[in-house]
């Protein structure tokens, strides 16, 4: 049974950062394309950062500059590394990962492309 478990979220203050993990089970995610979403009270889950099975990183303009992902597929784990935090960055941070990836270099920023979802980890940002 495939399993994604996010972990690394907590409250901070403005212009702090937060490593955020996501560890997968269940399978071999080494192939899998992977994403972080984030959703904030009463808006729509949105798209944060998608990682490549080449390790290939695209990144919402909202998370650009100051949001790093990274894998790591000897331990099917997926990373997002988050700087200069903003109180516009609070939400439950979701990860999310794809069956197949077309392309090695493939990446994806909708919620449908994604077959598998974790439950989330809370991001506070203060002011």
């Amino acid at each position: 049974q495939v399993q994604l478990v996010e972990s690394g979220g907590g409250l901070v203050q403005a212009g702090d950062s937060l490593r955020l993990a996501c560890a997968a089970s269940g399978g071999d995610f080494s192939r899998s394309p992977m994403g972080w979403f984030r959703q904030a009270p009463g808006k729509e889950r949105e798209y944060v950062a998608a990682i490549s099975r080449d390790n290939g990183a695209n990144y919402a303009d909202s998370a650009k500059g100051r949001f790093t992902i990274s894998r790591d597929n000897a331990k099917n784990t997926v990373y997002l590394q988050m700087d200069s935090l903003k109180p516009e960055d609070t939400a439950v941070y979701h990860c999310a990962a794809r069956r197949f990836g077309y392309y090695s270099h493939s990446y994806y920023t909708q919620l449908r492309d994604y077959d598998y979802w974790g439950q989330g980890t809370q991001v506070t940002v203060s002011s």
